[in-house]
């Protein structure tokens, strides 16, 4: 017999992004939670930065779950908590493995065709998103920064740790378009079997807020939104996300 408290909590980040990405909140959430906390990179990104980016979310979310299989606090169930491209996998993954996901919670998501292409990546963003790819490492995340937190001058000095994090494990430019493609291509899975949670952030300037709430009404799931931040709403307000969190598996 499995017990709540023994189904680990995976964690799942976006585009570009891996693990450690999570900052603070990993280390916060695991305080809050009594289960155990995981996160693994997908093919491109992170630890598996020297694999080619899969071209779809499916292969995206075998690199992910090929880990937790091999993880010893993997008991048969997990709990996901995904962001952004991250969700997409959480989804997909939930679809495809019901049996394995005890609870999926999806943070600024989106999916076709619920949300048009310009609220899933906002049509303001194109040129910025188009330097990014252009400009050197040091820049592009300081454009990161800028695209995903509503509040970007607390948070210059995570800018430090992501340029370091680049220069350590470097995304390639074509594993970052690999990445942008699967996401452009991920279709809405049916609504899952499993308690579903959809969180998104009022100032996320990036993804509006409306793929979330479209995505909450089609499967007719839980939505709650936090009144200012960004994209990242891990970075920008750890505890709230935290607290969300620690409720809706408390219930899960």
């Amino acid at each position: 017999m499995v017990l709540a408290a023994d189904i680990p909590v995976l964690l799942i980040r976006g585009l570009t992004r891996e693990q450690r990405h999570w900052g603070g909140f990993r280390p916060l959430l695991a305080q809050t939670l009594a289960n155990p906390v995981l996160s693994f990179d997908f093919a491109g990104s992170g630890e598996l930065y020297q694999q080619r980016s899969p071209c779809s979310i499916r292969a995206l979310r075998q690199s992910v779950r090929a880990q937790l299989q091999q993880a010893a606090e993997f008991n048969g169930k997990v709990h996901l908590v995904a962001i952004s491209l991250g969700a997409m996998l959480a989804a997909d993954w939930a679809a495809q493995y019901p049996a394995e996901v005890a609870s999926v919670s999806l943070i600024n998501s989106s999916a076709r065709p619920l949300s048009p292409f310009y609220q899933r990546l906002r049509w303001q963003n194109y040129p910025q998103l188009l330097r990014s790819v252009l400009v050197n490492a040091t820049k592009r995340e300081q454009l990161i920064l800028q695209l995903t937190s509503a509040r970007p001058a607390q948070h210059t000095a995570v800018v430090a740790n992501w340029q370091l994090w680049q220069q350590q494990r470097p995304v390639s430019k074509l594993n970052a378009l690999r990445q942008l493609w699967a996401a452009s291509r991920f279709v809405v899975t049916p609504a899952p079997q499993c308690p579903a949670l959809l969180l998104s952030s009022l100032g996320d300037t990036l993804v509006s807020p409306q793929c979330s709430l479209d995505l909450a009404r089609y499967w007719q799931a839980a939505h709650i939104q936090h009144p200012w931040a960004g994209h990242d709403l891990a970075l920008d307000d750890p505890g709230w996300l935290s607290a969300q969190l620690a409720a809706f598996l408390a219930n899960a």
